[in-house]
């Protein structure tokens, strides 16, 4: 029997998140919405990318912070789960960190991505 897992984050902030997912190729649709599961059963999520096989993901808010909400035996993406949410936890903390410095007066002066997948940014402010 197959349900809905829910799996914590440290994503905060929806439209960082947002912007991860775009980076990555992925089509996202804006809740609230309906994350479809096995044998009918449904969940709501503030973001939810469909998949071909009619099992969705979402992300959905639990006061804290957005929970990746899926079915994870139908499972349907190019990475595995840890592999999506490395990926989408990444791209969400650089656009959270481009977000803040470009609020706090920094702008982006050199951008890196290292052979190991790390990025590395250097901001400036003059004064």
């Amino acid at each position: 029997m197959s349900h809905f897992s829910s799996i914590k984050t440290q994503i905060r902030n929806i439209n960082s998140l947002k912007a991860s997912l775009g980076d990555l190729g992925i089509n996202w649709k804006q809740g609230p919405s309906t994350v479809r599961g096995y044998q009918g059963k449904t969940s709501q999520a503030e973001i939810v990318i469909e998949q071909e096989n009619n099992y969705d993901i979402g992300f959905s808010w639990n006061g804290q912070e957005y929970e990746l909400v899926a079915d994870l035996q139908y499972w349907q993406q190019p990475w595995t789960v840890d592999g999506f949410l490395q990926r989408v936890t990444q791209g969400y903390a650089l656009h959270t960190v481009l977000t803040e410095s470009s609020q706090q007066g920094f702008s982006v002066t050199e951008k890196q991505k290292n052979e190991d997948g790390s990025i590395r940014l250097v901001v400036s402010r003059w004064s």
